[in-house]
């Protein structure tokens, strides 16, 4: 019986599935939206629907064409013709099948007329389900919506022929593992340990966007020890197996790969946060040293900044996330230098160094803390809570977020009367260090000072 609940998304596409049906071809919702519609979950109004048919894209525009807002050709020659009907976003695709020959970093595609034979190259049975439109009728040759129901996670065809034909469907595991709760068969998990190679062939592109995604969903751990244990990481993220680091039984230190890995889980799925909190002590072992004080890590903060930047770059994340997810990174420990006291220069140097990543980074620290001290989780919790306050009370008085020199260039020049130069680099500095020390000086204070500090630099 097909859940009532799926009606309205029926209703969404009843136009193109009478269009179709017209036309004498089947059309059927495919993929992620049978399986979450099964399980109950909403469907958002930024969500994509999928849908496949025998039909070629020629036919498929012929058809859809004269009933939808707008038509888009990108992915033709894959087969997808996008569409966008009501204001949803609407991909429908040939029947196809897609495969890796053992050297291509690219997918060789071809048509297909079966639905049971586009649903066997899918990746999981939970995904190789369809839902035939306009009449609803479950096709689930592979026992899909009985895999879901049980938590299990196989795919449709053996583990090695599904991960011969896309290997990202390795990486992809890892996902449905910990966004789905699924619990991967035996005989899947020998495949990809077998297989981790072939993940190689995979543009860093798609390899960082399964990344991402595994990332927002609600609790990746599951899947990121999944990547650790099979091997998989070791093909795309070696950091983060590395920080599994040999417990010594002397110097007792928190393993930092479960550390991190809780670190991840506790902060709020926003990718880049995540992203910051997976790397945020990927310099530990290569900083690691005893002494007769115990463990140590000292500037794996400074180390791991640069080794997130370099392992970012290979995975072909843009400049703008680079750079934040660098400057987390970074500042991660700068909360704890300033001890129990902030005072208010303090305060102005913190938002002024966080910038536009202010608020990742006091989320990033709040959850570095996975201690079971009860008492010490609190005191830090309770000096997160005063410094936000600070912040917010300072904020109110000052313009906080752009804290600049209380003159500009030009008014230093016009009032020394001096070219352009490196003297006014430095008097924009010291200005600027006023302005962080002390707070907003006012225009008369700003150049009395500024005339100080040029006598000073000017005597002999």
């Amino acid at each position: 019986m097909i859940p009532a609940r799926i009606q309205p998304v029926l209703d969404e596409v009843r136009p193109l599935a009478d269009a179709f049906a017209a036309a004498g071809r089947p059309l059927y919702l495919v993929g992620g939206i049978v399986r979450d519609q099964l399980l109950g979950r909403p469907l958002g109004p930024e969500a994509d629907i999928d849908l496949t048919t025998p039909a070629r894209p020629t036919e498929i525009k012929a058809i859809a064409g004269p009933l939808v807002d707008a038509l888009w050709t990108q992915g033709e020659r894959f087969g997808t013709i996008g569409v966008k009907l009501g204001g949803r976003s609407i991909e429908i695709t040939t029947h196809r099948a897609e495969s890796y020959s053992p050297e291509s970093r690219k997918p060789e595609v071809a048509f297909g007329d079966d639905i049971h034979d586009d649903l066997s190259r899918r990746d999981f049975t939970v995904n190789a389900m369809a839902l035939r439109v306009p009449e609803p009728e479950l096709i689930d040759p592979f026992d899909g919506a009985a895999d879901l129901a049980a938590g299990r996670l196989r795919t449709p065809l053996s583990p090695e022929v599904s991960f011969t034909d896309d290997p990202l469907r390795m990486l992809r595991a890892a996902r449905f593992i910990a966004g789905y709760g699924l619990d991967p068969e035996p005989g899947l998990v020998a495949a990809v340990r077998a297989n981790v190679e072939r993940l190689d062939i995979v543009s860093a592109e798609r390899i960082r966007d399964e990344l991402d995604k595994l990332l927002v969903v609600e609790d990746p751990s599951a899947g990121l020890w999944f990547v650790v244990d099979t091997g998989l990481a070791d093909r795309f993220l070696p950091e983060l197996p590395a920080m599994r680091l040999e417990q010594d039984p002397i110097h007792h230190h928190k393993d930092v790969l479960a550390h991190t890995i809780a670190v991840v889980a506790k902060t709020r799925p926003d990718r880049l946060t995540r992203l910051a909190a997976l790397l945020h002590d990927v310099g530990k072992p290569k900083t690691r040293a005893f002494g007769d004080g115990g463990v140590t890590f000292h500037h794996h903060e400074v180390v791991g900044a640069r080794m997130a930047r370099d392992r970012m770059q290979a995975l072909k994340y843009g400049n703008d996330d680079i750079a934040k997810v660098k400057k987390l990174v970074y500042l991660h420990l700068r909360f704890h230098t300033y001890g129990m006291g902030w005072t208010d220069a303090a305060v102005r140097r913190f938002v002024r160094d966080a910038g536009d990543v202010l608020t990742e980074l006091i989320e990033l620290t709040r959850c570095d803390c996975t201690t079971r001290n009860r008492k010490k989780a609190e005191r830090l919790s309770r000096r997160m809570d005063e410094l936000e306050a600070r912040i917010a009370a300072l904020r109110a008085q000052e313009a906080l977020d752009a804290i600049r020199p209380d003159l500009d260039g030009k008014a230093v020049m016009d009032h020394l009367g001096i070219p352009p130069g490196p003297a006014i680099g430095e008097a924009l500095d010291h200005l600027l260090e006023l302005r962080l020390e002390e707070g907003p000086l006012g225009a008369d204070e700003a150049y009395r000072r500024l005339d100080a500090w040029w006598a000073a630099r000017t005597d002999p």
